[in-house]
């Protein structure tokens, strides 16, 4: 059984200062995919999760201190690609993917909409292109797992108070709808097929005790190819672990 996490940690080197290497080092995860590193890999002291047999993967953003994935990982990949190929997102580092011998793991982080209208439309052209580029590579890559911080709360189930976020970025009708469309193109919401009722929380805002009042939204997903799906065995939101505004996220998968 391989286990995989996915884990928005707000900067790296922040998350590192919290306890992340220790927190790692008492786990035994095999995958671990970080979001919004903000950080270029030869500003990072990584010796320690080297020690604990990580190798380690990195898309950074070209502006420093912004953005940027990567990928540890305790099995060797047969092939790691950078990017996307679409440069007006791979200069903001947003993906990257591993291939291993019976699974490919894509991590991502999208953007955000909240800052600007600008950046909100930024948000639903990435979603387009994001949609159409999928949908090409899984024609080659059928057993692929999609993980990040996809900024998106699906349902009702998904956010604290729905009815207050109807008009937010994040929550709004056509981003819910794009990820209705998505769960509909030959992926499913791990989280959601094994715990359709369930309600869980993977960010919380910074502000009004929101953490400790469990004001939350699920906007961390593990979006699992068909081909797959029988073999996903739990999933988890790891809402104790706190380095971050977000928790990891975690996949347990028969392969």
């Amino acid at each position: 059984m391989v286990a995989i996490v996915s884990y928005n940690v707000n900067g790296i080197r922040s998350a590192l200062s919290k306890g992340f290497s220790e927190w790692l080092n008492s786990k035994a995860y095999d995958i671990v995919c970080i979001q919004e590193t903000k950080a270029q890999p030869e500003d990072v002291q990584m010796a320690d999760l080297e020690t604990q047999g990580y190798q380690h993967f990195w898309a950074s953003a070209q502006k420093k201190g912004y953005s940027g994935v990567a990928i540890f990982t305790k099995i060797a990949p047969l092939k790691v690609t950078i990017g996307s190929g679409m440069e007006q997102y791979d200069r903001e580092g947003r993906f990257i993917r591993a291939d291993f011998e019976h699974f490919s793991v894509l991590n991502c982080y999208f953007p955000s909409g909240t800052t600007s209208d600008e950046r909100q439309q930024f948000k639903m052209q990435f979603l387009d292109d994001f949609f159409q580029w999928i949908s090409e590579l899984k024609e080659s890559i059928p057993n692929l797992i999609v993980v990040g911080d996809f900024n998106i709360a699906h349902t009702e189930l998904d956010i604290h108070d729905p009815k207050g976020n109807k008009n937010s970025s994040g929550f709004l009708p056509e981003e819910r709808e794009w990820l209705t469309k998505w769960f509909n193109n030959g992926f499913s919401d791990a989280y959601r097929y094994l715990k359709p009722q369930e309600i869980s929380y993977s960010w919380w805002s910074f502000r009004a005790g929101a953490r400790g009042n469990n004001k939350g939204w699920r906007i961390d997903y593990q979006a699992v190819a068909q081909p797959l799906l029988e073999k996903v065995a739990d999933v988890q939101q790891l809402t104790d672990v706190v380095h971050s505004d977000h928790c990891p996220v975690l996949l347990w998968l028969n392969a």
